[in-house]
């Protein structure tokens, strides 16, 4: 039997990256910053290709690597990404260049997701991905379930953070946070949603028409 392990190290070496995405996921790391696995990667582009995406907002631009697989998926949309680090937005910026991504496609914006979240525009994005602290989950969902239009996709990475939000002994205010939500989002009949393992989780909470009466 496989361990998860070598699972993950499967479906890495799987998502193919190429020098862009190889020379972004280096620079990620040389900034400290936790890129999304390439096999989170992968599923961000399949939900981007399935949905046909135009629009995307993502909140945690980092040097570029979640932003590269969204567009490589859905090739023809906007992305507009957050981050409240210009420096790392920078390298995002060189490696969308290096991709032959114009700048009328990549909308880097600097600043603090709950600051410009409540701003922008509701119903108006097929995905909105969340790459941020997990101390404010339940209010970026929040606001993304807003912003995303019916039918499209909110989805969150690191969601189960390491494992231990299926760790029984784990309580601390983080897991208790993501356990709530997942909690809320199983008994909700505004949303479909599901938690894939690859990586270190990533949950698809898919925003459903409000019911006719």
């Amino acid at each position: 039997m496989q361990t998860p392990s070598l699972i993950a190290k499967y479906l890495d070496d799987l998502a193919a990256e190429d020098e862009v995405l190889t020379a972004a996921r280096d620079a990620s790391g040389e900034l400290g910053i936790t890129a999304v696995a390439p096999s989170v990667g992968a599923q961000l582009a399949a939900v981007a290709a399935a949905t046909q995406a135009n629009a995307i907002l993502e909140v945690g631009t980092g040097a570029g690597v979640s932003g590269l697989w969204l567009l490589r998926g859905a090739p023809g949309a906007t992305l507009t990404s957050i981050d409240t680090e210009l420096d790392h937005q920078q390298h995002a910026r060189a490696a969308f260049s290096q991709a032959g991504i114009p700048v009328t496609r990549a909308r880097l914006i600097t600043g603090k997701a709950r600051d410009l979240l409540p701003r922008m525009n509701e119903a108006s994005y097929d995905i909105v991905f969340l790459d941020a602290d997990t101390a404010g989950i339940l209010e970026y969902v929040e606001h993304a379930l807003a912003l995303v239009r019916v039918g499209g996709s909110v989805l969150v990475a690191h969601a189960l953070l390491g494992g231990r939000v299926a760790d029984p002994a784990q309580r601390d205010d983080s897991v208790a946070d993501v356990r709530a939500l997942l909690k809320e989002l199983s008994t909700s009949d505004a949303v479909r949603a599901a938690v894939s393992p690859v990586g270190d989780g990533l949950l698809q909470i898919v925003r459903l028409p409000e019911p006719t009466r």
